[in-house]
């Protein structure tokens, strides 16, 4: 696959910080999984005489999930405009705000650092199985890869992060393929600044709001432990299109406004111990979650910034737990982590005390009762309601052995609540997704790994 180039990103697990990781008085710890998302970009070659302005992006796994966009540059500084051209002569598919505007940063800041004229390109986006649970099928035996037969509006994501970490690989592969290594390089720490910098804003503007960033950060540096940035770097950002976007992007990307905090090497999975995470079928879901518990926390100062410090207390030392294990370098099991299962269960009941104070399910009773079972199958440390909480996922961290995996397996398998409960949500089914944490972030592939699945660039016709 001559002239490709391709990187992956992974998914994440907030771990600890839920909530802490919205002000920057606080950190949070994060995994990142050994689930990624794959971007590989290849020209598109015409015949003689044929020029085109387009970039052709397409997730092959699913059906009708391609993209065609013409792009142009603005007057006045505003940056590469894109316009969404018709998928075929007889339809027109819906806008996808993550891939269109990481496409409109990511091409800005290109023609800013590095004036060119963008030669056309086409761009493929496939994912690994665990960020769906839809039954897929592979296309060979050797395909890492499924054919979720279904559309991108029909499939269900497991909470692992696809946005963050679409937004980070695309960016990734798109200065990759267009500047030269001397003005951006993945495998450098500049590099990873300034894709650190370029996801964070394209990202924020693609879901309309500047969030705290850690799945942008782990996608592009894996495990860590993070310190989110100032919100009014990017609420203060331009629109693209508008007069000096491009140059006020650019400066903003490479300049030293930065105050996130990244500690990698505060982060450590000792060696004998693995995280696993678990997909909750759910009946329903409360909504607003962040929101209330906000609003909870504005009118209850003094209680919520008791709870948030000893949380931020227990948070930290579970990170130093972990890393002070891993260290050591010897095989760890569950009897040399009587430590970390306390500290489990002393930030479980502060979570709880917070949900209940604020009357947000965060760790709702019903998956109170399933970590709790988790947490007495022998070779597991202990286990939380990632992130913002509710009935979505758990996260477990259990010896790496195939007993107690199995053991596991079928505690979940077997898994119900018995009797109503005050919010009248059920548990339904619960299944281990196939996902581990992976310490490592953004970082380069073989094109060569996703050939049967992306069609020959030469395209004498269009």
């Amino acid at each position: 696959m001559s002239g490709c180039t391709a990187v992956s990103a992974p998914g994440k697990v907030l771990l600890a910080g839920g909530y802490l990781v919205l002000d920057r008085a606080y950190t949070a710890l994060v995994f990142g999984l050994d689930s990624r998302i794959h971007v590989c970009i290849e020209p598109i070659r015409t015949r003689s005489g044929v020029t085109l302005s387009e970039i052709i992006v397409k997730s092959p796994q699913f059906l009708a999930a391609a993209w065609e966009y013409g792009y142009r540059l603005t007057e006045g500084g505003g940056g590469i405009a894109v316009t969404q051209l018709r998928a075929s002569h007889d339809s027109s598919l819906d806008r996808n705000p993550f891939i269109e505007t990481a496409l409109i940063y990511a091409l800005t800041y290109i023609t800013a650092t590095f004036p060119q004229a963008i030669s056309p390109a086409s761009i493929s986006i496939l994912a690994d199985q665990a960020y769906y649970s839809n039954p897929g099928t592979a296309p060979s035996s050797t395909s890492q890869f499924l054919n979720f037969n279904v559309t991108l509006a029909d499939a269900h994501k497991t909470g692992l992060g696809s946005s963050a970490a679409l937004v980070t690989s695309f960016t990734a592969a798109m200065l990759s393929y267009y500047l030269p290594t001397d003005k951006f390089n993945v495998e450098n720490e500049e590099g990873l600044r300034v894709l650190h910098n370029l996801s964070q804003a394209a990202h924020c503007a693609a879901q309309g709001k500047v969030g705290s960033g850690f799945d942008i950060a782990s996608a592009v540096y894996g495990s860590c432990l993070y310190r989110r940035f100032s919100p009014s770097l990017l609420s203060n950002m331009p629109e693209p299109g508008s007069p000096s976007f491009a140059k006020k992007l650019q400066s903003l990307v490479e300049g030293d406004t930065w105050d996130t905090e990244i500690q990698k090497a505060a982060v450590q999975m000792p060696k004998g111990l693995r995280l696993i995470m678990c997909d909750v079928d759910c009946g329903s879901q409360t909504p607003g979650m962040v929101k209330q518990v906000l609003a909870w926390r504005q009118k209850n100062k003094e209680d919520a910034d008791g709870i948030w410090a000893d949380l931020q207390t227990g948070n930290e030392a579970l990170a130093r737990e972990l890393t002070s294990l891993a260290t050591t370098g010897e095989q760890v099991g569950a009897s040399d982590c009587a430590k970390l299962k306390d500290l489990f269960a002393k930030n479980r009941a502060l979570i709880r005390k917070m949900s209940v104070a604020s009357k947000v399910p965060i760790e709702p009773p019903q998956q109170t009762a399933l970590l709790d079972a988790c947490s007495n199958v022998s070779g597991v440390v202990g286990g939380v309601v990632p992130g913002a909480g509710g009935y979505d996922a758990i996260v477990v961290l259990l010896e790496d052995k195939e007993e107690v995996f199995e053991e596991l397996k079928r505690v979940l398998v077997a898994w119900k609540v018995d009797g109503e409960t005050d919010d009248d949500v059920k548990i339904g089914k619960v299944g281990m997704l196939g996902v581990r944490e992976d310490m490592v972030g953004l970082r380069r592939e073989d094109p060569s790994i996703y050939q049967q699945w992306i069609a020959s660039g030469d395209d004498s016709s269009t």
